[in-house]
């Protein structure tokens, strides 16, 4: 099993973009994502001609590949990727959200997930991984890890969303933190806590926080700080050998 958190380094996008953007959906030009997504594939050494990507729109809805399935091209909507076919690398794009990387063992099943606050307020984890588990895998041989995202000290949130969290679930509450008496949102350990509800031991948390300029990350709230009228989008990959 090969898997990768990449970040902005090593690609060939320039500006606001520098360097290895992988998104489709933000204003770089075009010719450059495509190179970008060759050096990611490259890296990754997959035989595919492509990594599969899909358009993300902040939902509960995910996709599974078969390995049987023969699929002529692939447009997916929705916000994780679920496979079992070898040698077809599975990817999301974020850019402060959590990308979470999934592995069962015995049952070389694999996921890609995008998760976001809203994504995961409205349960793509949960919904992702029982899906897994009806096709035969099981908690105790699943890994999943949480690749780099927005840190709790830069995630400030209004108060409709911690009503809307809260009202959710008030176990919700422990999600938050004030600071200086603003409120701040832990997407991590929300996300973290979602898994662990799920039984699933084994968890590695890549404690990198994307907001920061000096972990070289693109973060769509830092370019929003700075004024920048779009960002890159880094890429997380994971493929069956």
């Amino acid at each position: 099993m090969e898997h990768a958190f990449f970040n902005r380094k090593g690609g060939r996008s320039l500006g606001i973009f520098k360097s290895l953007n992988c998104g489709p959906g933000s204003l770089d030009n075009k010719k450059n994502i495509l190179k970008n997504l060759k050096i990611v594939q490259k890296k990754i050494k997959t035989k595919l001609n492509k990594v599969i990507l899909l358009k993300q729109i902040h939902s509960n809805k995910f996709h599974f590949i078969d390995k049987d399935s023969k699929l002529k091209n692939y447009n997916f909507e929705g916000d994780a990727l679920i496979t079992n076919k070898k040698e077809f690398p599975i990817a999301i794009l974020t850019a402060d959200c959590a990308p979470i990387l999934i592995y069962d063992e015995k049952e070389k099943m694999i996921a890609a997930i995008h998760a976001g606050w809203k994504g995961a307020f409205k349960e793509i984890i949960r919904r992702t991984l029982n899906f897994m588990i009806k096709k035969g895998c099981t908690p105790e041989n699943i890994t999943a890890v949480i690749g780099p995202c927005i840190s709790v000290k830069n995630y400030e949130v209004k108060k409709d969303f911690i009503k809307k969290l809260i009202k959710k679930d008030g176990q919700n509450k422990k999600f938050l933190k004030k600071i200086k008496n603003k409120d701040f949102f832990n997407l991590k350990k929300y996300v973290h806590s979602q898994l662990k509800a799920l039984n699933i031991k084994k968890i590695d948390i890549i404690n990198k926080d994307t907001f920061d300029p000096k972990n070289n990350f693109f973060s769509a709230r830092r370019s929003i700080s700075c004024n920048e009228n779009d960002y890159g989008r880094n890429i997380s990959v994971i493929m069956i050998n």
